[in-house]
């Protein structure tokens, strides 16, 4: 599971839609944070820092969503590593916006810590999705 934990044998896993997986409610609320931020800047940055901040953070969850719904095991990896570029982008843009004065520190540091746990959180979720897609390679070879 994402999370690291694993379910005990012949149990069925609670992810049954992205939206269930942790790594997606955590950007979730991250998204939401950022939202509120961008409301405060000032209106000369609702078309430039503003709208970038939105679409990166709105790129976070989208492509954890869309990789959900990919067919392989290497899409959803793929799309995960896209999430977390996102992230990065989104830190650089917080940064933008600490250093012209339109974050005060405390928020900033808060907002970079949201986005450092959902870096985690991807790391994680791709690092089991590594480990599913090598289980099911070495059950095929099996039956072979």
């Amino acid at each position: 599971m994402e999370n690291g934990k694993t379910n005990p044998p012949g149990t069925v896993s609670a992810i049954k839609d992205f939206k269930d997986l942790e790594t997606w409610k955590f950007a979730r609320r991250s998204r939401f944070e950022v939202y509120k931020v961008c409301k405060t800047l000032p209106k000369d940055e609702t078309y430039a820092l503003a709208s970038q901040m939105k679409r990166a953070v709105v790129s976070v969850t989208a492509n954890i969503a869309e990789g959900y719904g990919r067919y392989s095991f290497q899409e959803n990896i793929q799309f995960c590593r896209q999430s977390r570029a996102s992230v990065y982008e989104l830190r650089d843009h917080c940064t933008t916006a600490l250093d012209a004065g339109y974050l005060k520190k405390e928020l900033y540091e808060e907002l970079d810590g949201l986005a450092m746990s959902v870096i985690k959180l991807l790391n994680g979720y791709i690092r089991a999705t590594q480990n599913r897609k090598s289980d099911s390679r070495s059950k095929a070879t099996a039956i072979r």
